[in-house]
C-alpha cells in the first residue's frame, strides 16, 4: 500500500508492506541498496530513515506490515504527460536519458557488497516453482518454460553481467523532470540478481509502443532497433555489455515474457481466481512455438 505524504510542504512516499511471504531482511535488502544507489550519485528516489534511525520500520496487528519512507521522486510519470516528451526536444534525448539512467544503476550495482542479501533469479525461477504455480492444463507451456531455464542455466554469470538489477524497469516505475529531462527511478520491490542484460531486454520490450502505429512493417523494425541504439548509446556512456549477451537479446526477451507469464499466475493465485489466457496468449505463444517475440 503506497501513500503520497506531505512534511512541511515536502512530498514523501510512504510504503506498508504487510506481505507474508516477504522476511524483514528481504524489504532491508531492497532498501539497503535504493540508499547506497543514491548515497553514490545514481538518480534514484532515496529512503529516508525513520526517527530510529531505520530504514525498516515494523508495525503488527493481525498481521505484521514493514513500513519504509522514500523521497518524492521530481517530476512525473510519462502517461501523466499524454506519453508526450519536452516540447521542442527530440525524443533521442529521452531514449538516451533512459538507457543512461539504467547504466549508472548497473555501474554502482557491479561494486556493490550487500549487508542483507536479495534473491537469486534461480530461487525463484525454477522448475519446481513453475510446476507448483501453473496448472497442468497448461503443460505445453510449463514444458517450454523449464526449457529456457534449462537455456538460462549455461549462460556466464561473470560479475560484470549478473548482478542486483531492477527487475521492473519501465516508465511506470520513474518520474521524469520535463523542464531538464532528467529521470528518478523508484520502486525496486522487485530487484534481485539477475543478468543486467535483463533490464536491457525489458527496455527493448517497452519499445513496441514508441513504433506501435508505424504501418510499414521495415519502418516499424528501422525505428524499434533505432530506439534500442539510442538506449544502448545511453547506457554504454555509463558501462560496459557484454557483446555476447547482447547478441544473444532474443533469449533474454524471453525471460521477460516468463517474468510477465508468471506474474499472471501469481496475481491469480493470490486473488483466488482462474487466469484468463487470453492476457498471456501472445507471450506463451511465442514461448512455446519458438517464435521471436516482435509486440
Amino acid at each position: 500500500m503506497v501513500f503520497v505524504v506531505e512534511k512541511d510542504g515536502v512530498k514523501y512516499v510512504l510504503r506498508l508492506s504487510p506481505m507474508e511471504d516477504r522476511k524483514e531482511e528481504d524489504f532491508l535488502a531492497e532498501v539497503e541498496f535504493v540508499h547506497y544507489l543514491a548515497q553514490h550519485g545514481a538518480p534514484v528516489a532515496d529512503v529516508v530513515p525513520s526517527v530510529n534511525g531505520k530504514l525498516v520500520e515494523s508495525y503488527t496487528s493481525k498481521k505484521t506490515a514493514f513500513i519504509s519512507l522514500f523521497e518524492y521522486a521530481k517530476g512525473k510519470l510519462l502517461w501523466e504527460n499524454q506519453y508526450r516528451y519536452r516540447e521542442g526536444v527530440p525524443i533521442e534525448e529521452y531514449f538516451y536519458n533512459t538507457g543512461k539512467t539504467l547504466g549508472v544503476i548497473h555501474r554502482l550495482s557491479k561494486q556493490y557488497e550487500p549487508v542483507h542479501r536479495r534473491m537469486d533469479y534461480f530461487d525463484k525461477y525454477n522448475k519446481e516453482y513453475i510446476d507448483r504455480l501453473i496448472p497442468e492444463k497448461y503443460a505445453d507451456l510449463k514444458k517450454a518454460i523449464c526449457h529456457k531455464l534449462d537455456m538460462f542455466s549455461e549462460l556466464p554469470r561473470d560479475k560484470k553481467d549478473y548482478g542486483l538489477v531492477h527487475f521492473d524497469f519501465s516508465d511506470g516505475n520513474y518520474h521524469i523532470d520535463f523542464d531538464t529531462g532528467d529521470i528518478t527511478v523508484f520502486d525496486f520491490e522487485n530487484s534481485l540478481y539477475c543478468w543486467y542484460m535483463y533490464d536491457l531486454a525489458n527496455l527493448w520490450i517497452y519499445g513496441e509502443g514508441w513504433c506501435r502505429f508505424i504501418r510499414k512493417k521495415a519502418d516499424k523494425k528501422a525505428f524499434w532497433q533505432h530506439y534500442f541504439d539510442t538506449i544502448l548509446e545511453g547506457y554504454r556512456s555509463e558501462t560496459d555489455v557484454s557483446e555476447e549477451l547482447l547478441s544473444r537479446l532474443p533469449l533474454f526477451i524471453d525471460m521477460v515474457l516468463i517474468e510477465n507469464i508468471v506474474d499472471e499466475f501469481e496475481c491469480c493465485a493470490r486473488a483466488g481466481e482462474k487466469i484468463d489466457f487470453k492476457d498471456i496468449k501472445a507471450k506463451a505463444k511465442c514461448l512455446i512455438k519458438g517464435i521471436p517475440f516482435e509486440g
